[in-house]
């Protein structure tokens, strides 16, 4: 059997490191809702620098959102 060797990113090596101590289930669930929070925002961040070099208007996004090929 061919086993693929893989490295993990410096993101699931911290995260591995956070998750060596034992948090309580409360705890556990806000640091997903900050990370999904993060990631949220980084998106957010993304699509407004893209809208503006883009010079989108509301038109062109309702455009993307309804292409059958998205």
């Amino acid at each position: 059997m061919l086993v693929a060797k893989k490295t993990l990113t410096n993101l699931q090596i911290e995260l591995l490191r956070l998750y060596a101590h034992q948090v309580d289930e409360k705890d556990l669930l806000q640091i997903k809702e900050l990370i999904g929070q993060y990631f949220a925002k980084r998106l957010t961040q993304f699509a407004d620098e893209a809208w503006a070099q883009n010079n989108w208007t509301d038109q062109d996004m309702e455009a993307i959102l309804n292409d059958p090929n998205q």
